[in-house]
C-alpha cells in the first residue's frame, strides 16, 4: 500500500523551507519593530469558541471546520483562524488587567479549513496574524493596516491594492440589516440555499456569497456606507486621515464586508494586482471587532487585527517573479581519505559548528572525486582534503571554490581563518 499526503495539504520540502524561514524571519522582525508580542495557542479549542467567536452563519462554521469528539465526549475543533483563540487567551489570562494597554499580540501557525483546494489555498495552511485589544483609537486601525502593508513591502511585492470600508456600529448595522432584508426578500427564491438561510440571520453575509455574486440584486443592494451613523462616519474619516498621514494609498470599497461575523467599523483587505496571480486576489484581511471580547466572556473591550496566509504571500512573490535572498550556504566541506582522516574530519566539523560555521562531510564512503562533486553541488565556499600527509603535517590546503585559490593552513588556525573569510 502506498501513502500520499492528505488532500488539501502539502509537504514543504528541504529545498523550499529556506523561503519559508526567510518570510517567517521577516514577520517576526516586523512584529518586534511594531511591538507585537508573540502568543502561541493550542491547535484545537472547544467548538463553541469558534461558533460564538467566528459566527454560526459563516462558511467557516457551517462548512469548513474540522470538528471531532474526544474520548471524554467533548466537541473540539482544529482552529480555523487565530483571532478567537487569541481573544480567549486574553480573557482567560486576564490580560485586560495588565498595566500597559492596549495588548498587542502576534502569532504564526497552522490553521485548518475544509475547503476546495485552489492555488495558494490549502486545508492546512500557515497564517500570520496580529491582534490589538484594548483600544478604540482610529490611529491603531491605521497602524495595523500599516503593519500589514509593510509585510508585503518587506518581501519586495509592488502590485498591491488596499481596500477599506466601514461596517459601522450596531445602529448602522441594524438599519442596514433591515434595508437588506427588504431588498432581497421579494426575490430570495432566486438565490442559493445558504443565502436563503442568511436572509433573517445575517443578510450582510449574502453580499459575500460566491455563488450568487453576479445576481443583479447584488449590484443594486443598499450600501452599508449609506447608513453610517455620524459617529461611525467620523471614525472612518479619522482612519482615512491617518492612512493619508502614513502615505498609504487605499480604495474605499462599499462591497467589502469580510467573511466573519465579529467585524464592525473598519474592515480592510489587501489584494494582489499582479497579472497571472489568479481569480482570488485577496492576500490579507482584517478589521475591528469591538464586541468579540465580551461575546467570549470578557469585559467590553475593543479590538482590531488581521491575518494573512504565508502560502498566498509566496504565490504573490512567484507571480511578480521575486526571488527571496536566503542564506542556505555551506561554508566548508571536508573530504576525508582513510579512517584516521575521517576521525580528524569529525573533530574539525565539531569545532567549526561550535563557532557557527556551517560544515559537512561524506557519510557514504565515496571516492575523493565523488566527494568533490558533492561539495560543488552543495555550493560549499571552501573545501579541504585530509589524508595521511595532511595528518602528518597537521595542516591542509584550503580551497576557495569560486576562485580556485588555495592556502596552506594549520589545523589549529582553520576556525579563525574561516571566521575571517566567511
Amino acid at each position: 500500500m502506498s501513502f500520499k499526503v492528505p488532500r488539501g495539504t502539502q509537504d514543504i520540502l528541504p529545498e523550499q523551507t529556506p523561503k519559508w524561514q526567510k518570510v517567517e524571519s521577516i514577520l517576526r522582525d516586523l512584529s518586534r519593530v511594531y511591538r507585537y508580542k508573540e502568543i502561541r495557542t493550542p491547535m484545537f479549542e472547544q467548538t463553541e469558541l469558534f461558533q460564538r467567536g467566528v459566527g454560526d452563519t459563516t462558511d467557516i462554521v457551517q462548512k469548513e471546520m474540522y470538528t471531532f469528539e474526544d474520548r471524554g465526549g467533548r466537541s473540539l475543533t482544529l482552529r480555523p483562524e487565530g483571532t478567537a483563540s487569541a481573544v480567549r487567551a486574553y480573557v482567560e489570562h486576564k490580560m485586560f488587567g495588565a498595566p500597559d494597554q492596549p495588548v498587542k499580540l502576534s502569532y504564526i501557525g497552522p490553521m485548518f479549513r475544509y475547503e476546495r483546494q485552489q492555488a495558494g489555498r490549502y486545508r492546512q495552511f500557515v497564517q500570520y496574524g496580529v491582534e490589538v485589544i484594548g483600544s478604540a483609537d482610529p490611529a491603531i486601525d491605521a497602524e495595523v493596516i500599516s503593519l500589514a502593508m509593510d509585510v508585503y513591502h518587506s518581501v519586495g511585492l509592488k502590485n498591491l491594492q488596499l481596500h477599506i470600508n466601514s461596517l459601522g456600529d450596531k445602529e448602522t448595522r441594524d438599519a442596514h440589516r433591515t434595508a437588506l432584508i427588504n431588498h432581497f426578500q421579494p426575490s430570495i427564491g432566486e438565490f442559493c440555499s445558504d443565502c436563503q438561510n442568511r436572509l433573517e440571520k445575517n443578510p450582510l453575509r449574502i453580499l459575500d456569497c460566491k455563488v450568487d455574486h453576479a445576481h443583479p440584486l447584488m449590484e443594486s443592494a443598499p450600501k452599508l456606507t449609506d447608513y453610517l451613523t455620524e459617529e461611525s462616519s467620523k471614525y472612518f474619516e479619522k482612519v482615512k486621515e491617518y492612512l493619508d498621514v502614513l502615505g498609504i494609498e487605499y480604495v474605499v470599497d462599499p462591497n467589502l464586508v469580510r467573511g466573519l461575523d465579529y467585524y464592525n467599523h473598519t474592515a480592510f483587505e489587501i489584494m494582489s494586482t499582479a497579472s497571472g496571480f489568479g481569480a482570488i486576489t485577496t492576500l490579507c484581511g482584517g478589521g475591528r471587532y469591538n464586541g468579540l471580547v465580551q461575546d467570549i466572556g470578557g469585559p467590553e473591550v475593543p479590538g482590531i487585527g488581521f491575518a494573512l496566509s504565508i502560502e498566498r504571500l509566496l504565490l504573490a512573490l512567484e507571480a511578480e517573479g521575486i526571488e527571496l535572498e536566503v542564506n542556505d550556504s555551506l561554508d566548508i566541506y571536508v573530504v576525508a581519505i582513510g579512517d584516521e582522516a575521517k576521525k580528524k574530519s569529525v573533530e574539525l566539523l565539531s569545532s567549526f559548528r561550535a563557532k557557527g560555521i556551517s560544515a559537512d562531510m561524506d557519510y557514504v564512503d565515496r571516492k575523493m572525486k565523488a566527494q568533490m562533486k558533492s561539495a560543488d553541488r552543495l555550493g560549499a565556499k571552501y573545501v579541504i582534503v585530509i589524508g595521511d600527509s595532511e595528518l602528518e603535517e597537521a595542516a591542509v590546503n584550503i580551497k576557495q571554490m569560486e576562485s580556485g585559490n588555495q592556502e596552506k593552513i594549520q589545523f589549529v588556525e582553520l576556525v579563525n581563518y574561516l571566521l575571517e573569510h566567511k
